[in-house]
């Protein structure tokens, strides 16, 4: 087989989502947009609804219309959106709960789904989605005497324990829903790891499940492994790949692998990649081409038939350094190309 394997150790996110429900004294629901984070929403969230979750949230309604049919009746279903033009058949069909995030998407749920459950997002300082305080104020006695489900907000920096930002958005997001009789939510993973001063009633979260930073005892989730097409003998002088970006210095021993960033794997982590042919650190050489990496297996004992991008030896945030980006854009830009595989007791 010429594709690479993509592995997904579907115990260890349920395991990650326990460590994480584990700290709080509240609910503990699961982000799985953008197809759990690259990884399969209906897989994953199957096994989270065994482990306990009971709400889950996605991006788009169309994401919820997916999950629903994955899940059956019965876990709730939250979209960060809202209620976008175009979404009141999925919202109604799917029994999705928007989170409304304006006085625009409330007038609109109120003509068309009066009566259908809603969640409301508040902006409390990352100025991306959510209701503004002036905004809240005008409408919080229209939103409680509805179907209100939950309010909610999310922290800018919750991933830098010491940055002024979460205690201000704490106070912001307190003052504002001060005296609700329906639960409240503000945390994702790095939320959680905050302390329970943040926690409130629910808590969201989202790439601790993967196993991402910030949660640094999260267990390894996904494993990559790429078939090696070829191997070649170079001497000093010769380069490899386009552009002759690398060019060996001494006589070395290139393996020529099967994937690329088709795949995701970010042209920008060709200078600082590696990966592991069993115990072997091996450097990624040249540029990283669509379907085709180079990588220096000169110190192999043996020829590889295979070598690990992603796994034991190296994790999501280990490679998104190399790319000079995060964890998130690793797992998400994985491709369609994959065999996927997927573990589970």
């Amino acid at each position: 087989m010429t594709s690479a394997t993509l592995t997904i150790d579907l115990d260890a996110i349920a395991a990650n989502w326990q460590a994480l429900d584990a700290q709080t004294s509240c609910e503990t629901a699961a982000v799985v947009k953008a197809n759990a984070y690259g990884l399969g929403a209906d897989r994953v969230a199957q096994r989270l609804a065994r482990a306990g979750a009971r709400r889950f949230f996605v991006a788009l309604a169309e994401e919820g219309l997916s999950l629903r049919k994955a899940l059956g009746e019965g876990p709730e279903i939250c979209v960060f959106s809202g209620h976008m033009a175009g979404d009141t058949d999925m919202i109604r069909q799917a029994q999705l709960v928007p989170m409304l995030n304006s006085v625009e998407q409330m007038q609109r749920h109120q003509a068309s789904l009066r009566t259908h459950p809603y969640g409301i997002q508040l902006d409390s300082g990352m100025n991306r989605l959510g209701m503004e305080p002036a905004e809240w104020a005008g409408l919080r006695e229209a939103a409680m005497a509805g179907p209100l489900r939950m309010v909610m907000s999310h922290l800018a920096c919750a991933d830098e324990p010491d940055h002024a930002m979460n205690p201000h958005q704490l106070r912001m997001f307190d003052q504002m829903t001060q005296g609700l009789s329906v639960p409240r939510s503000l945390s994702a993973t790095g939320g959680i790891l905050l302390g329970a001063d943040y926690h409130f009633d629910l808590t969201r979260p989202g790439i601790g499940l993967y196993g991402g930073q910030p949660f640094a005892a999260a267990r390894q989730v996904a494993t990559i492994e790429v078939p090696v097409i070829q191997i070649r003998d170079v001497v000093p002088g010769e380069s490899v790949g386009y552009g002759n970006a690398w060019v060996a210095r001494t006589p070395a021993r290139i393996a020529t692998i099967a994937a690329g960033y088709a795949d995701g794997i970010l042209r920008a982590m060709g200078p600082k990649a590696y990966v592991r042919a069993g115990a072997t650190r091996c450097k990624v050489v040249g540029r990283i081409s669509m379907d085709l990496i180079g990588v220096d297996v000169t110190n192999c004992k043996t020829i590889p038939d295979s070598v690990e991008l992603l796994g034991p030896h190296q994790s999501v945030d280990a490679l998104a350094e190399a790319a000079g980006t995060i964890g998130y854009e690793i797992l998400t830009s994985l491709g369609a190309r994959y065999a996927r595989r997927y573990l589970e007791t």
